[in-house]
C-alpha cells in the first residue's frame, strides 16, 4: 500500500495531517504544492467491495457552485486510493455544538435550522435523497 504521510496527489496537493474518518475512509487536510490553499482529500481504497466516491465526486460536479456545498477540484485514483479533493470546510455543527458546551442561543439555533433545510430542499430538487443526516454531516464556514 501506499504509504500515506508523503503522499502527493495529481503532482499538486500533498497530505498534511488526517482531519476524520468514516465508513468510506479518511479524510485529510492537504496543500497545493503551488499555491499554499489547504483543501480536503478524501480517501477511499481503490479495491474497496462498495465505492463511493465516484458517485459523491459525480453529485459535487452536478452542484459545482451551489451555495453551502464544497467545490471539487479533482476525482481519480492515486496509488492505491480512489482520491477525491475539495474545498476544506470548517467544524462540524456537532463539533461546534460541543464547544459551545452543547447550548447554542435561540437565534443561533434559527439560523442553522434555515440553512439546513436550505441545503437540504436544494439536494431534493435536484433528485437525490440524502440518507445520512445528522450533525456530524453538516459543516460550518470553510477551514477554520
Amino acid at each position: 500500500m501506499t504509504s500515506k504521510s508523503d503522499m502527493i496527489i495529481n503532482n499538486k496537493w500533498k497530505l498534511q495531517k488526517k482531519v476524520g474518518s468514516g465508513a468510506f475512509g479518511e479524510i485529510y487536510k492537504a496543500i497545493n504544492l503551488q499555491s499554499n490553499e489547504e483543501v480536503a482529500v478524501k480517501l477511499e481504497p481503490s479495491k474497496t467491495k462498495f465505492p463511493q466516491l465516484y458517485y459523491e465526486a459525480k453529485l459535487y460536479k452536478i452542484y459545482n457552485g451551489a451555495v453551502g456545498l464544497p467545490k471539487i477540484y479533482y476525482f481519480g485514483v492515486s496509488g492505491d486510493f480512489n482520491v477525491l479533493v475539495i474545498d476544506l470546510l470548517g467544524p462540524s455543527l456537532e463539533d461546534l455544538f460541543e464547544y459551545c458546551r452543547r447550548k447554542f442561543t435561540l437565534k443561533t439555533v434559527l439560523m442553522i435550522a434555515i440553512q439546513m433545510l436550505q441545503r437540504i430542499e436544494f439536494v431534493h430538487q435536484n433528485g437525490f435523497l440524502h440518507r445520512d443526516i445528522k450533525p456530524d454531516n453538516f459543516l460550518i464556514g470553510i477551514q477554520k
